[in-house]
């Protein structure tokens, strides 16, 4: 064999090694997030696609921690426009930090969304608004350490899963999901610092491990 064709072999092997050291090297410093006992994994995989944690942080009433949320796109960004604008797959995911009782947390997220569109706007969104209720309905309460996730899935609309497990038919307009997240990061948010955490305009220290 060639000295020549020995040596293109060489380098091939070697430039194959150093890019696989280096994925090997940067998953090794992307580490998941906690926020009092909640994980947070920096990336998931929605429907073929890698999200990236955008931000998460706590809600808390009063003194008391409520849950804690992570978001999850595309590409990182600051502002809620700029999340929306993102033409792929979306996750929040939320880890319950004490029991509540499920119609209550539909209430709340019900109210959520009226408080940050105009009447007309939430008039049109009342078909989705009621499909969510009914979600949460179907279950007595949320408790400590369960989870559910409120996913857009472009073709399919917003999935909601719990505990790993979907619930429901998809509510299919993209403008039900937008509303949906501006319960977090809208004008009237559930919690300003939670909404700066989840779009990572500052780390919530509170509640951290």
């Amino acid at each position: 064999m060639h000295k020549k064709t020995l040596s293109r072999r060489w380098l091939l092997s070697s430039a194959l090694a150093l890019a696989g050291w280096g994925v090997l090297h940067t998953g090794a410093n992307a580490q998941a997030r906690e926020l009092a006992g909640a994980r947070f994994e920096p990336a998931v995989n929605i429907a073929g696609s890698r999200l990236v944690l955008n931000g998460a942080g706590i809600r808390y009433k009063a003194i008391f921690k409520v849950y804690a949320a992570g978001l999850y796109a595309g590409t990182k960004a600051n502002t809620l426009a700029a999340i929306t604008a993102q033409s792929g797959p979306k996750r929040m995911h939320i880890v319950m930090l004490r029991d509540i009782d499920a119609n209550e947390l539909g209430r709340l997220f019900t109210r959520g969304i009226e408080e940050n569109t105009t009447r007309a706007e939430f008039v049109a969104l009342v078909p989705g608004t009621i499909k969510m209720s009914e979600i949460f309905s179907s279950r007595r309460k949320l408790s400590t350490g369960e989870y559910f996730d409120a996913d857009w899935l472009p073709g399919t609309g917003l999935v909601v899963s719990v505990n790993g497990k979907p619930v429901g038919e998809p509510i299919k307009e993209p403008e039900f999901y937008n509303a949906l997240l501006r319960i977090w990061l809208g004008q009237v948010p559930a919690d300003f610092m939670l909404k700066d955490a989840l779009l990572g305009i500052q780390a919530s220290s509170s509640g951290t491990n």
